[in-house]
Parts: structure tokens; C-alpha cells; sequence
């Protein structure tokens, strides 16, 4: 397991609860100077995910939550009958409404970790299932097979290897895109109402989470393309390089989210200490903190759009109530639900919702996203880069 994080996790009692939601002022005050968690507790900042389903945005809305001891004793039953554990774990899921759930084999959970160490085995596209159930191309890989091959943003998605996707989950149509490396895949496809077809091999594929451009104006874009293992330390080690008193545009637009630790990382990175957020496990209240020591003195703007969603979003929401950001772009997804794995007797995995987070000053963004203090579509890096401008950085 990781070594623990740079922040700590606690229950929150129902007093602070009341203080959390109606005095911004007081919820920030400093994290407690004793220990972070017990051991039971450790292992859920590492697991713990807010993200879009898999890599790319799905469809928005409230979620219901999957009881895991349902899903387990299903599970045990299917087995004992000699029938798929996997399918009565999807059964239990799909019947509780936990539309961010998902039930993983080994092979497919393994690849899915793969995925949060930003490296996968696929063909290089991101899916976004729309409203009416059907799943479209959201954005394809530079160089990779996917783009080799011709595919675009906005392409639709019909089938893959023949299994027809429409209505599926984005997790379930990531898990049919993944395989060996070298093997082939055939996309079914529809593109200005035209069908085609495309074979394209699977390859071992490597994303850059983090990313650091100098503008000729000496402010720092700092793009974050996913919340995976490490992006929260990269984007410390951005802030540090930037040139002293430099503005930073943290630009998380179409960032999907990711791991929960790793945002509240990345706010460490402009906060010294605080609250970060505060969610629900079963029930349970709870809160991440930062960790003293950010750069709370050169100016700041988050650029969002539509695809900022979970973790992204709540990185944006700390730093837009904490004071910290300017956020600047179009409302975000709106994804407020937090996930965690749980291991099921057939050796599966199902990644359940457990709850919501709320930011530090009691906003839920579940289903409602956060609003940027200042609208931009076209051209929203010049906007931003103006607004930098006025906080006394840039031309």
C-alpha cells in the first residue's frame, strides 16, 4: 500500500457538521495535530475515487447506493449454484440505482488499476455515454490506434468486437476496449449518419496526468488531465518550479477525476492546511484536509468546463469557497458521488457508491456542478489569463 497521505481523515462530529455548513470561516481553521486515522481507516484515502466512470465523463444525475453486503451474499449464491458471481453483482447494482457502480472480474479490475497508475492496455479513446444511452467518442489519444485508425471526437461508438454498447455502462464499455497488447479490436461506428467499420490493435498506452507551459504574459498553465497515482505531488512540483510570485491558470477542463487523495494533494499544493471537503461513508461523516505549507500568495484561476467533473470538481469547489481561485470557463459536470472497491467471495470487485462530498462551505455539486465566477466558452485561457492580469500578474 502507498504510504499515507499528506492530510488527514476523520469522523466528523454532528456539532462541526452544523459549524461546517454555516461558517466557512471556522471549518477551515487547522486540522487536528494528532493522528490522521486508525488502521481501518487508512486504506480508504488510497481507494477512494471520484471520477466520471473509468477513463471519460458519463451521463449526469443523483445516484442511488449498492448495500455491499447484498452484492456479496448474491455473490456467494451465484457461486454456490454454479452461476456467474459477476452477472447477480451487476444484477444487485443495476437494481439499486448506483449509477456510478460497477462490478469488476480480476483480469478487468487489474486493468482498471492499471488505468489510475496512467498507463492502460487499450485503443486510445475515451468514451461519454449521452442521456438516451448511447456512447460517443469523447476525445482519442494523440498517436495512439485509435487516432491512427481515423477516429474522432463525436464519433459514435455502436459496437465493439460485435457486442452492441449502446445503453452501457462507460466502465462496462472501457472493460470491452481493454486486452492483451497486440490484439485486435473492431469498432462499429456511426459518423454523420454514416456507418463504418475500423479494426485497431490494442496497445500499451501512457498518459502525462500533468502538464506545465510557460505564456510569453510569465503566468504557468498547469493542465491536469486526470486525478491518477502521483498527479497531486506533479502539480506541488509545477507550483515550485513556477517562477516566484508568477500567476498559475490550473486548467482542469475535460478532467474526469480520479483519486480522491490526489486532488486534496493538488489543493495542498495553494493552501496552507484547511478543509479540503467533507463526505459521507454509509452514513458516516467525514473530511480531508490539506496539507500545511501551499503557496497561498501568487494569484490563481481554475479554468472548467463541462468535463471538470468529481474529484476535479472538487478540487475547484475548495479552492473557489476557500478564497484561493478565481474559476473561469462554463459549469461544470456536476458529479458530487465518491467510490470505494469492495472485494466479493468470487474474487470480483465491486466499486461502490458510498457517498457524497460537499466543499468546505456546505455546497453539494452532485447534479448541480459548480458555477465559475466568471462565464467563458471560446477563448477561455485569454479570459482567464485577463482576469490574472487584474489580480496583478501578466500585461
Amino acid at each position: 500500500m502507498q504510504g499515507l497521505p499528506a492530510f488527514c481523515l476523520r469522523p466528523r462530529d454532528t456539532r462541526r457538521g452544523a459549524v461546517l455548513t454555516l461558517a466557512f470561516l471556522a471549518a477551515v481553521a487547522t486540522a487536528a495535530s494528532t493522528g490522521c486515522w486508525d488502521r481501518e481507516e487508512a486504506a480508504e484515502p488510497a481507494a477512494l475515487a471520484a471520477r466520471g466512470g473509468g477513463p471519460g465523463p458519463a451521463a449526469a444525475g443523483a445516484s442511488g447506493t449498492a448495500d455491499r453486503e447484498a452484492v456479496a451474499r448474491a455473490v456467494a449464491e451465484a457461486v454456490a449454484e454454479g452461476k456467474s458471481g459477476k452477472k447477480a453483482a451487476q444484477e444487485v447494482v443495476s437494481r439499486s440505482g448506483d449509477r456510478w457502480g460497477t462490478v469488476y472480474d480480476r483480469g478487468e479490475y487489474a486493468a482498471f488499476a492499471e488505468g489510475l497508475d496512467g498507463r492502460w492496455t487499450g485503443v486510445g479513446l475515451w468514451a461519454r455515454r449521452e442521456p438516451d444511452g448511447a456512447i460517443d467518442v469523447d476525445r482519442v489519444e494523440p498517436g495512439g490506434p485509435a487516432a491512427r485508425a481515423g477516429l474522432r471526437a463525436g464519433d459514435r461508438l455502436l459496437s465493439v468486437d460485435g457486442h452492441g454498447v449502446t445503453g452501457l455502462a462507460v466502465p462496462d464499455v472501457v472493460s470491452l476496449l481493454r486486452g492483451a497488447s497486440g490484439t485486435p479490436v473492431v469498432l462499429g461506428l456511426s459518423r454523420a449518419g454514416a456507418d463504418l467499420t475500423e479494426t485497431v490493435r490494442r496497445e500499451e498506452l501512457r498518459t502525462e496526468p500533468v502538464t506545465a507551459v510557460r505564456r510569453p504574459d510569465g503566468t504557468t498553465v498547469v493542465k491536469v488531465a486526470s486525478f491518477t497515482r502521483g498527479s497531486g505531488e506533479l502539480v506541488r512540483a509545477a507550483v515550485r518550479a513556477a517562477p516566484p510570485g508568477a500567476g498559475i491558470l490550473l486548467d482542469l477542463r475535460g478532467n474526469p477525476g480520479g483519486l480522491v487523495a490526489e486532488a486534496v494533494a493538488a489543493a495542498s499544493a495553494f493552501l496552507d492546511g484547511g478543509l479540503v471537503a467533507t463526505y459521507d461513508v454509509r452514513g458516516e461523516q467525514r473530511a480531508l484536509y490539506a496539507a500545511p505549507g501551499g503557496d497561498t500568495a501568487r494569484p490563481l484561476v481554475a479554468l472548467v468546463d463541462g468535463g471538470t467533473m468529481s474529484a476535479a470538481e472538487l478540487l475547484t469547489g475548495a479552492l473557489q469557497d476557500r478564497g484561493r481561485a478565481v474559476a473561469v470557463g462554463s459549469r461544470t459536470f456536476g458529479k458530487g458521488s465518491v467510490q470505494m472497491p469492495t472485494a466479493l467471495p468470487d474474487g470480483s470487485v465491486a466499486e461502490l457508491t458510498v457517498g457524497t462530498y460537499r466543499t468546505p462551505a456546505g455546497r453539494s455539486l452532485d447534479g448541480t456542478g459548480i458555477t465559475p465566477d466568471l462565464a467563458a466558452g471560446d477563448g477561455a485561457e485569454e479570459r482567464a489569463a485577463a482576469v490574472m492580469g487584474g489580480l496583478g500578474v501578466g500585461p
